[in-house]
């Protein structure tokens, strides 16, 4: 089937314009640290959110931004838009957006007074067994899931961006009109610039390693693209219009599909054309919880977002955190040891539901949690042995956007390809950058990924299986009403980033702008360290430290990009580690 395709509205053409005509400008010292992990925040008063009465994208990279917004301006609701962002993102942002990944999204649907989740994780194809990723001596190799095809999942992007769109969108847009911005950008070409310029020539030897990749985004001199070069993507571009004209059939099957699939099994992968034929991304109901009055919405299994961000703030509110002062020891002190043993419990229960009955009703109980908290001592950290309680009875690179339109409804969406630029493999022939998500499982029972996570056995390999994840697309509602939607990027730095957004916004009503910009910190259980920002007093580390706490600089790249919603309109605050990240609102 085939679609009409709508004419671009003035103010597409305008981004248009902009992107083919942007002038290339030098990359601050300060933000090539940042994007390799080191952030030092901005200047008291120099961060100010962006104001918007009838609706606002906020997203990691301005033109996939824009695009949302100009979808919002006709007429679109946020799930409209957050699918154009996605597919625009896939062209614009090839880091981490994507087609060739998956991830997750989180919906409140005013007009149906309804929340939602849709889960289009990548799964491991039929052929995965338990022991894949190890080693003759049969000890976990890591090269074989993060540097190998073995370790490319089944994409679930454009399953899941389609069933948004489909179930939840307005029915104003079809999927040909919000995928024709992406099309265009592919096929024209984008000017490499923001965050994109700063990575690529940094991750370019895991790109260049396979030809399809190369020819891509490689200058005719055989080095990396660099800030200022058009980046032309005309593989992408047609992949994309096979989607716009067949709807996902366009994608996983046909042409593109069996061209997929021989780009990963000559690169020595094992997915096969019934793996992407079968792909089907799943409506979930969220996870619930509630804190201080307020509502949280977030991300269910196989994601472990909401379960380990509902358990640790459960735990911070027995605590009068508000008579604390923000970022001092004390209070720095409880986030870490509930981060703790939220993530102790991550480790040992939580995986695919498919194949692993978690005790997530107890996890997330109040009652448990009042038993993680007596095991907090104010004043000395737990050592990580101890931070394991009595058992209940019962990615590096990401990117998230969050959207509002004037009706109220949200979408907080984070989607992945695992490392910075996946695998790095391009299919030849589709333009499409796949993942290395299967990393993400455990390779072995006590063994960590490349975030440091320790998982056990509900988290190993196997057929049709989908990896458990630190994603955590979170919106909070007070009344049935949004008030933030947020969530980040980051691995295992996700669900710490959006628990202290959370708590920096609900318990010391910061401004949303403010507590996206805080000094962030980070403990997992495992390894027993707390990562910190730069920004920290040189006396609050001191008093972590003399609790016990191994500090370790630096914590590593997150942004969480986030709107809050407030009585005067909405308020969008695009993360400032991340150059180019924009609230693009009407």
């Amino acid at each position: 089937m085939t679609y009409a395709l709508p004419t671009p509205s003035p103010i597409w053409r305008r981004i248009i314009a902009g992107v083919l005509l942007t002038a290339a400008f030098c990359l601050p010292a300060a933000a090539q640290e940042q994007h390799r992990g080191f952030y030092t925040p901005p200047a008291a008063g120099t961060v100010h959110a962006i104001a918007a009465e009838h609706g606002m994208v906020v997203a990691q990279e301005k033109i996939a931004a824009r695009i949302g917004a100009d979808v919002l301006k006709r007429g679109g609701n946020a799930v409209d838009a957050a699918v154009a962002t996605g597919f625009a993102m896939a062209v614009t942002y090839p880091r981490a957006g994507n087609i060739g990944g998956g991830g997750f999204m989180v919906i409140h649907s005013a007009e149906r007074h309804e929340d939602i989740a849709i889960d289009y994780r990548e799964t491991a194809p039929a052929a995965t067994t338990s022991t894949i990723f190890l080693g003759p001596d049969g000890k976990p190799d890591p090269a074989k899931s993060r540097d190998s095809a073995l370790g490319i999942g089944v994409p679930g992007t454009p399953a899941g961006l389609a069933l948004a769109l489909e179930k939840y969108g307005s029915g104003k847009f079809t999927l040909a009109d919000v995928l024709r911005p992406a099309i265009d950008l592919a096929r024209n070409g984008v000017v490499l610039a923001d965050d994109s310029a700063d990575t690529l020539p940094d991750w370019y030897r895991r790109l260049a390693r396979w030809p399809a990749s190369a020819k891509i985004f490689s200058r005719a001199d055989g080095t990396s693209l660099r800030e200022g070069d058009t980046l032309v993507q005309t593989d992408l571009a047609a992949t994309l219009t096979a989607i716009a004209e067949q709807g996902t059939r366009g994608f996983y099957q046909g042409p593109v599909a069996e061209k997929l699939v021989k780009g990963v099994r000559d690169a020595g992968g094992i997915m096969t054309s019934d793996d992407l034929k079968s792909y089907q991304a799943v409506i979930r109901a969220p996870v619930r919880g509630s804190y201080r009055g307020y509502d949280i919405i977030s991300m269910p299994q196989p994601s472990s977002g909401g379960v380990v961000l509902l358990e640790t703030l459960n735990i911070l509110e027995g605590f009068p955190m508000a008579e604390m002062k923000q970022g001092s020891a004390p209070s720095l002190h409880l986030l870490i040891e509930a981060m703790k043993r939220a993530y102790a419990d991550r480790a040992r229960y939580l995986g695919d539901p498919a194949f692993v009955n978690a005790p997530v009703a107890t996890l997330i109980s109040k009652d448990y949690a009042a038993k993680q908290r007596a095991g907090i001592d104010p004043d000395r950290a737990t050592p990580w042995k101890d931070a394991l309680s009595a058992p209940p009875h019962e990615g590096d690179n990401t990117t998230h956007f969050s959207v509002v339109d004037s009706k109220g409804n949200a979408v907080s969406n984070t989607y992945t390809l695992n490392f910075s630029y996946g695998v790095g493999l391009v299919a030849e022939g589709t333009g499409v950058l796949l993942n290395n998500e299967l990393d993400d499982f455990t390779a072995a029972p006590g063994a960590s990924n490349a975030y440091g996570l320790v998982g056990f056995e509900a988290n190993l390999p196997g057929p049709g299986k989908r990896p458990l994840s630190s994603m955590s697309p979170t919106i909070v509602l007070k009344d049935g009403k949004p008030v933030l939607v947020t969530g980040s990027p980051g691995g295992s730095r996700i669900i710490s980033t959006v628990l202290q957004v959370i708590v920096d916004v609900l318990d010391y009503h910061m401004d949303v702008e403010a507590a996206v910009a805080a000094p962030r910190l980070h403990h997992q259980w495992l390894p027993d360290e707390v990562r910190i920002e730069r920004g920290f007093p040189d006396d609050v580390i001191a008093a972590l430290k003399a609790r016990g706490h191994k500090v370790v600089e630096p914590m590593g790249q997150t942004s969480a990009n986030s709107i809050a919603v407030t009585d005067n309109g909405l308020l969008g605050a695009p993360d400032p580690r991340t150059r180019g990240s924009e609230a693009a609102g009407e």
